[in-house]
């Protein structure tokens, strides 16, 4: 694994070195500390440092229409037990007109980038279909996006639904989306989205499966919220009619330039995962590009009842 990301990071500073003129390199690290505070009595409880992630990346701009972007994910794998690089982002965008946007290849998906945006904390945790695994933020595909105005914005996209970490199965079956974004003010913006994912065990496509979106984010001087709730009909494309719901919601206050205050509940119940989670903390900009969070993380099994698994977390984000 060393092999492969010192081969990763010098063919990237290779790319760099070329074209440093017009190029621009990114790198992003999220690492923590956490504490298990919820041990029974007699037990040790766990702790441990940990790098959660790190993108290397590098954009590209060919000329006035064409862009080019590349982002490699090294991550923790399933297991926990090394790390695995996986090729993120290869996309090319074609800025058609000041209204018309296109991307190809590995494209970022589109259907919950608004809510993780408004989050603006993803090093601490993923926005809430990341975190429960209603959807990928990347994808082999393309994407559209059409401006309307300056407070309306649609877009959509095609993608092989897989995921950027799994090969296109054989079959052929792609995911599709279609939402819209309207700035309702200068603060506030509302965003609906549809989610199809045809199902492969049987041919009647009214049994694909739909998630319907709804998200508001409203960010002030001092103060952000957000809301976004999702409904998944026909779950996971196994049994029809089936229903399940998730609902997220956040808030944050800055206290002044550096210090930031910031809370967050997921309902996921009728998730896979079948529980709630709470996180609450205070966050930090130490300069610019690194940033630290002091925050505590709660989930609730709603299966055994059981109480509250909490786990006192330090993260912190670099990047440059």
């Amino acid at each position: 694994m060393k092999k492969t990301i010192l081969a990763l990071s010098a063919a990237l500073l290779t790319v760099i070195s070329v074209n440093a003129q017009v190029g621009k390199p990114s790198v992003k690290v999220f690492s923590n500390f956490n504490y298990n505070l919820s041990t029974e009595e007699g037990e040790t409880a766990f702790k441990e440092f940990e790098i959660k992630r790190a993108y290397l990346g590098y954009s590209y701009k060919i000329d006035e229409q064409f862009s080019t972007k590349i982002t490699f994910d090294v991550g923790n794998n399933e297991s926990g037990s090394a790390y695995t690089a996986f090729l993120k982002i290869a996309s090319l965008k074609w800025k058609n007109s000041d209204k018309l946007t296109l991307n190809f290849g590995m494209v970022g998906t589109k259907n919950f980038k608004f809510m993780e945006k408004s989050w603006g904390r993803r090093y601490i945790e993923k926005s809430a279909q990341d975190k429960y695994k209603w959807a990928n933020s990347a994808d082999l595909g393309v994407t559209a996006d059409y401006k309307i105005s300056d407070n309306l914005a649609i877009d959509a996209q095609i993608l092989n639904g897989e995921g950027y970490k799994k090969a296109q199965d054989n079959l052929g079956l792609f995911r599709g989306g279609l939402g819209v974004t309207y700035k309702i003010s200068t603060n506030l913006a509302l965003r609906l989205h549809q989610d199809i994912t045809p199902r492969s065990t049987y041919t009647d496509s009214t049994d694909s499966q739909y998630i319907s979106t709804a998200s508001l984010a409203y960010s002030g001087t001092n103060f952000s919220l957000g809301y976004e709730a999702s409904l998944k009909q026909n779950a996971d494309n196994i049994i029809a009619d089936e229903e399940k719901s998730l609902m997220s919601i956040y808030g944050s206050y800055k206290l002044n330039d550096d210090y930031t205050l910031f809370a967050r509940y997921d309902d996921a119940t009728e998730t896979a995962k079948e529980g709630s989670y709470t996180i609450y903390g205070i966050e930090r900009q130490m300069t610019k590009g690194v940033t630290v969070a002091l925050n505590m993380q709660s989930w609730t099994d709603a299966a055994d009842g059981s109480e509250a698994e909490n786990t006192l977390y330090l993260n912190l984000e670099y990047k440059f």
